[in-house]
């Protein structure tokens, strides 16, 4: 009889374990913030609708938090309306940073407004529509 409540309790803690880790690799999107964009070609569309809808990200060569926006893209950031806002950087523009006050990297625009730091797809798709 001992070893069948042991059997149970063993069996009952291993499936809670394997329901628990199902949940947490099921619902990962609901805790980043970030939807799982499995391939490029999906984060190629959410890039390109960003631009079609005006979003511009500000940003500095050396930014640590820039690099993981543009890693988080991947090489779908190639089609990121990207402002270079450090003289220093590839195709500078630091007039235009000036010009729209940005005070922080990254800075995305979206509507004329400011949201400065790191997005996620999630909040940058809610901002645009996309």
């Amino acid at each position: 009889m001992e070893q069948k409540i042991k059997f149970f309790i063993t069996l009952t803690i291993g499936i809670a374990i394997l329901l628990g880790f199902f949940f947490i690799t099921q619902n990962i999107s609901k805790f980043t913030g970030n939807s799982i964009l499995n391939n490029s070609e999906n984060k190629d569309d959410l890039a390109k609708c960003l631009t079609e809808k005006g979003a511009k990200m500000y940003g500095a060569y050396w930014c640590g938090h820039c690099k993981n926006q543009k890693d988080l893209f991947g090489t779908s950031f190639q089609y990121i309306n990207h402002i270079e806002c450090d003289a220093g950087g590839e195709n500078a523009n630091p007039l235009a940073c000036q010009n729209a006050g940005i005070q922080g990297y990254p800075t995305w625009i979206i509507n004329n407004q400011q949201y400065p730091g790191e997005q996620s797809f999630d909040k940058l798709k809610q901002l645009t529509g996309c």
